[in-house]
């Protein structure tokens, strides 16, 4: 669910009002072990409060529509710090491949990378089910199967078939676009960057099934197109 998303609200404390929490919407990514990854600006009260007090809480909500109560969400806790300057390259190469827009800014010399090093989970995966996740057990959580391979996936789909992208998003996202670049992939489905009269849109389109591997994608991504062709 972590991994899906890619804004969530960060709640840090605040300086004005000290001992309570600020909360602001946050646009993230996450690394490797699964720990969020900010750029913000020295300007925001979020970076300004987490200077003073580095703990923090991001809250996380899955995906898509329903019942917001009946749905899954987490909450991480921990502590937001700076990135280093040998950590930074990794980070920046990690935010901007989920957030593209960001090249506009990720230069400036007021925004500097940050990362939430959790350190207790609260999950809620619905009705009655809820319950604490060690920050070691999220650790060590599987990796996606997709992982390893999904810059090959994207490579290849953004040189080879930008028409079935963009049919995809017609038929599963109701956008009308003219241009489609895929952005990122997993085992259950993959994000859209797209060019429309209204702007460019982004969209995240779910596989038929889970896959687990690049073939197991490949075929399913076949019998997405087949079908949006048929459709």
């Amino acid at each position: 669910m972590v991994s899906l998303n890619s804004i969530a609200t960060l709640s840090s404390v605040s300086r004005k009002c000290p001992g309570y929490p600020f909360g602001s919407l946050m646009p993230y990514a996450i690394d490797r072990a699964g720990r969020p990854i900010f750029l913000i600006s020295n300007m925001a009260m979020h970076t300004q409060n987490l200077q003073a007090d580095p703990r923090a809480s991001l809250f996380i909500g899955q995906p898509g529509d329903g019942d917001p109560l009946g749905t899954a969400r987490a909450t991480l806790v921990g502590d937001v710090l700076p990135i280093s300057v040998e950590e930074v390259g990794e980070a920046r190469e990690c935010y901007l491949s989920r957030h593209e827009n960001s090249r506009s800014w990720v230069d400036y010399t007021d925004f500097d990378f940050y990362r939430l090093q959790p350190l207790d989970i609260y999950f809620v995966g619905g009705f009655g089910v809820m319950g604490w996740v060690t920050a070691e057990d999220y650790r060590t959580a599987a990796v996606d199967p997709l992982a390893e391979s999904a810059s090959g996936i994207l490579g290849h789909m953004n040189a080879d078939h930008v028409p079935a992208m963009i049919t995809l998003a017609k038929v599963h996202s109701g956008f009308d676009a003219t241009e489609a670049t895929m952005t990122a992939v997993d085992r259950l489905g993959f994000h859209l960057r797209l060019k429309t009269a209204e702007g460019m849109k982004g969209t995240r389109i779910n596989f038929l099934r889970e896959v687990q591997s690049v073939n197991d994608a490949r075929t399913v991504l076949v019998e997405m197109v087949r079908h949006a062709d048929a459709t």
